[in-house]
């Protein structure tokens, strides 16, 4: 628990990290990587290059010290925050250097601002946190038995076209077996090597765990007039090949619906966010569920929609699914009730009709597109406590800011 003396001095600085927080997380990565060049191999230096991290870690500086006191607020954000770190191995040894240069930073950008008090405070503040997320992270390695930072060799069994920017890569042990159990919404980071730069990148497992293999499905991230292409999805996309051998991590991740319960289950997608929603469905599919169920995804197209063979297998096996797809702009080929139901937006206020607001809601797919489904569940009257989101890239912690 914070000191009393410490916070006046972090209640204190809320204000100024909203208006400044950026420009410190900044600093603190330019800082960090000149020092410590050898951590670009674990960090993600392609949400470096778009910005998006140091806004994630702006917002996530931020919301630590308008929510010290509110351990329900910030409970499930550490929890995630310590199942990204064990996927990519992150030890002890780096707290000491990410605190040094975080405070470095604070200190840096604030000037005259930043006191002896204040900074003694968020030294405290710092080293709460960094201990609280030691402690979790060695629990959960001891959990998955690995170490930090292992990674294995998987061979690439079979690759399959999903559209024309997806591919669903199959990957099984040297020996021809599944790498493991996890559990149905979990990732896996694999890493790809960049010339001298090794970089690692988190993708949902997309079938359910009982199946003889692991199943990623990648999107090749393309550039655009504000991001560069996606190194690692490019990289696996055009140079991987059926038998060739991918690193990768053991399962992580906290986002894993309960598929053993009686209640209702919504699962709300877009994009390549079908990908977990996909292994939870197929987990359910294998159980027969009866659970009232709603499976919403949105795409622009066929021609940008994933794993339809799946879909198209659960709503033969399980007839009683709440099935809607929303094709923004469908292309003359698809076909009005069988590819889609929806033209435009998913309508969820009227798929709420027949589901109802009881139950657990799940979301993955780009932030606004979570945003505004989020905001339909609350306005249906669904509680904050039975929605769930998977956010794939920085989180940007608005629900808390």
């Amino acid at each position: 628990m914070l000191s009393a003396t410490s916070r006046p001095y972090i209640d204190a600085s809320v204000p100024v990290l909203r208006e400044h927080g950026v420009t410190i997380t900044r600093h603190f990565y330019a800082s960090m990587f000149e020092a410590h060049p050898e951590l670009k191999q674990i960090f993600n230096m392609g949400n470096q290059a778009n910005g998006s991290q140091q806004q994630s870690l702006a917002a996530a500086v931020f919301a630590y010290a308008a929510n010290i006191d509110n351990a329900a607020a910030l409970g499930p954000v550490i929890e995630r925050i310590v199942h990204k770190h064990a996927s990519v191995g992150i030890t002890p040894a780096h707290y000491p250097i990410v605190g040094r240069h975080l405070l470095g930073a604070i200190r840096a950008v604030l000037g005259d601002a930043a006191s002896p008090d204040l900074m003694a405070a968020w030294d405290e503040a710092y080293w709460l946190l960094a201990g609280e997320l030691i402690a979790a992270e060695a629990r959960l390695y001891q959990q998955t038995g690995v170490t930090a930072g292992e990674l294995r060799p998987l061979k690439v069994m079979e690759i399959r076209h999903e559209n024309t920017q997806v591919k669903s890569f199959y990957l099984q042990t040297p020996d021809g077996q599944s790498p493991g159990r996890f559990l149905p919404g979990q990732y896996i980071s694999v890493a790809a090597q960049l010339g001298d730069l090794r970089q690692l990148r988190q993708y949902s497992l997309s079938d359910h765990p009982d199946q003889p293999w692991w199943r990623i499905t990648v999107k090749r991230e393309d550039a655009s007039d504000s991001t560069p292409a996606g190194q690692v999805s490019n990289c696996l996309h055009t140079q991987l090949q059926p038998g060739d051998s991918l690193l990768a991590s053991a399962a992580f991740g906290d986002f894993t619906p309960d598929t053993t319960g009686q209640q209702p289950i919504a699962l709300i997608s877009a994009g390549v966010g079908i990908t977990p929603m996909i292994s939870v469905l197929n987990q359910l599919v294998t159980q027969r569920t009866n659970q009232p169920l709603l499976f919403a995804h949105a795409a622009r197209n066929s021609q940008h929609h994933s794993l339809r063979d799946d879909l198209a297998a659960a709503r033969a096996t399980l007839p009683a699914m709440q099935l809607a797809i929303s094709y923004e702009q469908p292309l003359p080929a698809d076909r009005p009730g069988t590819d889609y139901h929806h033209t435009g937006t998913l309508p969820l206020q009227d798929l709420l009709a027949q589901h109802g607001t009881a139950g657990r809601f799940y979301l993955c797919g780009p932030v606004g597109f979570m945003q505004q489904q989020w905001k339909t569940l609350l306005a249906a009257g669904v509680s904050p406590t039975q929605i769930h989101r998977e956010v794939f890239g920085p989180e940007l912690l608005d629900h808390l800011l």
